[in-house]
């Protein structure tokens, strides 16, 4: 650990690393929970995964691969969001048709383009030491306008995530905010990718938020503690990939399933606690 704090405080790329984690750790805390209360896990992967799509394209054509991610992310979104509006009896066949599609273009695309480019390893895997100051100035501007329309929007997406017939009755326009949503996510997922790549992205939007979501249901204080874990398992990762030389990405997302686990347990047996206190109490 002393010898990442070192490196953190001479070198570069290391500083860039630990902005990119924290960008990636409040975004993912406040849309990973709308995520985990709306149930939309499948429909984040499938968007997740038609973004290689998009990579590919850019780097078919010269552009930067990140343009490409951001496009094709809101584009999915808006079909995604329609397929789960409009064909709900065939969505995750649709959904699954999508995921593949996408991935497959970008196979293509991949194969098509003259020489190899190493970059869109990264991509597919995470790379977060490889952030540099121009993604670092994109993913700030993607925060920020995320964080702004979460707070314009606070209360309307709360209202169709935990309830969204309620929603329908105070008269809110259901569909146009759930592909909102759906648009945040996809950029949310653009922003994970420098950090865990698209492969693994799924996990870090989802666990953080779901082991928050074990001890607390207010949206509010799930955002914080999940941003606040993804942030810790971001940053602990990192420092123990830099030291062993391990994948980031990889590493990151262990920290994370693991911590799940432990959380299980722990409420598992909490539960089973306060039970018997309970029995042994009524007992009396």
């Amino acid at each position: 650990m002393l010898e990442f704090i070192n490196a953190f405080l001479k070198y570069g790329f290391i500083q860039n690393a630990i902005m990119a984690g924290l960008l990636a750790s409040v975004a993912s805390g406040i849309i990973g929970s709308y995520v985990v209360i709306k149930r939309i896990t499948f429909v984040s992967g499938g968007i997740a995964h038609t973004v290689l799509g998009g990579m590919g394209i850019a780097y078919f054509f010269g552009f930067d691969p990140l343009i490409g991610a951001i496009g094709a992310a809101v584009i999915s979104a808006v079909l995604l969001g329609l397929v789960n509006l409009k064909a709900k009896q065939h969505e995750d066949t649709l959904i699954g048709a999508l995921w593949a599609v996408g991935m497959a273009f970008g196979i293509i695309f991949m194969s098509l383009t003259p020489g190899y480019n190493v970059d869109l390893m990264s991509f597919l895997f995470g790379n977060i030491l490889m952030v540099t100051d121009p993604i670092l100035r994109v993913l700030v501007a993607l925060d920020l306008f995320i964080l702004t329309i979460v707070l314009i929007y606070y209360r309307q997406f709360k209202l169709i995530c935990f309830d969204e017939e309620h929603a329908r009755l105070q008269g809110l326009p259901v569909e146009f905010l759930y592909i909102l949503l759906l648009n945040l996510i996809a950029l949310t997922i653009v922003i994970l990718i420098k950090v865990v790549g698209l492969i693994l992205v799924i996990a870090l939007l989802t666990l953080p938020s779901a082991i928050s979501a074990l001890f607390t249901h207010k949206l509010g204080q799930m955002m914080i503690v999940s941003s606040g874990l993804s942030l810790a398992f971001t940053w602990t990762g990192l420092a123990i990939s830099y030291g062993l030389d391990l994948p980031s990405g990889a590493v990151v997302v262990v920290l994370t399933g693991l911590a799940y686990l432990l959380a299980l347990v722990f409420k598992r047996l909490y539960i089973k606690g306060q039970r018997k206190k309970s029995c042994e109490i009524s007992a009396l």
